[in-house]
């Protein structure tokens, strides 16, 4: 019996042996797995979010008609601006790119950028540079001095004023005894000598070459130079055509600048000085022989066609914009405007949230364009889509 027992405890021993075995799984055969690395506190690219349908750059006005070379142009310009600020990722992605064709360019931009509609309707006008002739001496026909800014000429902050204005803002003053006071106005400015003055211009030439910003000027010789903006006394901007309609002198749909420029130009002396007097402001030159493109206010090149003038009271300097206006007053006037432009510009009539000043170009057609846009006017900012 106790052989029998020892038997069957071994038999039994052997058997949950072996059923153990079977039981028990082999670890599988191979290199032991490696571990992740660890991650050191990096966060993976998050994925980039589709643009909402409604702030895509193809649900503007006029998209898909419009140039996309324009648009590339508006970009370049911001991108000069301090290296484009906010849309420095998509300045840098523009230097490498090369693009075939206008698909191209309009593809990129979908992916750069969204819109911001800016509630309300306003004024779009244009501007030029001109090109004048110009003499070295005075003439009868060249009677106007071109004036380089005055020694006297200062800029203060406002409270120094007498009497005092608005704290934190700069203006134009001239000193008198322990005084500040507003500086000389246009009639004012008109009637003292120019005894330093080396160029000299048909004096409606140069009223209209003072509402630009700049011009160029041909001499006898055929040199060519450019009388960039200087500075302005800090008058406030008073429209001539306002002027000469209020007095029937010129139709209202009839007060385009080439037919105030022709009348100026009829009536040149007393009578035509005594309306240009109207508009007290006033701005001076500085003569440039070596330069030759012009500079916004944004101290940029203009990209003829690209480039807007806005206030800055309500606008950043590099900042791009989608224009969409129609519905000219003016007789011959282009009849819509809708494009991607750049603010590198401004100027003395720019004033208020919808309110831009396209820049043409230079010469006589750019001018003749120029004169003829007064539309109303829709704006977008156009941000980046990051």
């Amino acid at each position: 019996m106790g052989a029998n027992r020892l038997k069957f405890a071994v038999t039994a021993g052997l058997l949950l042996l072996v059923a153990a075995c079977v039981e028990t799984p082999k670890p599988p055969v191979g290199p032991t797995p490696v571990p992740p690395p660890i991650n050191n506190g990096d966060k993976p690219e998050p994925e980039p979010q589709p643009i909402p349908k409604s702030d895509r750059l193809s649900a503007l006005p006029g998209w898909e008609t419009s140039d996309a070379f324009i648009a590339l142009e508006a970009v370049r310009g911001t991108c000069a601006y301090k290296k484009g600020r906010q849309y420095s990722k998509s300045c840098e992605d523009l230097k490498g790119k090369s693009f075939e064709s206008p698909e191209e360019i309009k593809a990129w931009l979908l992916t750069r950028f969204r819109i911001e509609r800016l509630e309300g309707e306003g004024l779009l006008t244009a501007y030029f540079v001109p090109e004048y002739p110009a003499t070295t001496v005075a003439t009868t026909e060249f009677s106007q001095p071109v004036r380089e800014r005055p020694d006297d000429l200062v800029l203060v902050d406002a409270t120094q004023l007498s009497p005092p204005s608005a704290a934190g803002k700069k203006v134009a003053a001239r000193k008198v005894g322990d005084l500040y006071v507003p500086y000389y106005t246009r009639a004012e400015i008109e009637a003292q000598p120019a005894p330093y003055a080396r160029y000299f211009m048909r004096p409606e030439d140069y009223f209209f070459m003072q509402l630009q910003g700049s011009g160029y000027l041909t001499l006898e010789d055929g040199t060519r130079i450019m009388a960039a903006y200087a500075a302005d006394n800090g008058q406030p901007f008073v429209g001539i055509a306002k002027t000469l309609t209020d007095r029937g002198i010129l139709a209202k749909n009839q007060s385009s600048g080439d037919n105030i420029r022709k009348w100026l130009a009829e009536n040149r002396g007393p009578v035509a000085q005594e309306v240009m007097n109207q508009n007290p402001r006033y701005a001076f030159f500085a003569i440039d022989t070596t330069r030759m493109e012009p500079l916004g206010a944004a101290a940029v090149p203009l990209p003829a066609g690209s480039a807007i003038a806005v206030d800055p009271l309500h606008h950043q300097y590099g900042d791009l914009y989608w224009l969409d206006a129609d519905a000219g007053t003016l007789k011959d006037s282009f009849p819509v405007y809708q494009r991607m432009v750049s603010a590198l510009d401004t100027g003395g009539a720019i004033k208020g949230k919808i309110r831009a000043d396209l820049y043409i170009g230079h010469g006589d057609r750019a001018g003749q364009e120029a004169g003829r846009v007064k539309h109303t006017l829709r704006m977008w900012r156009i941000v980046p889509a990051e």
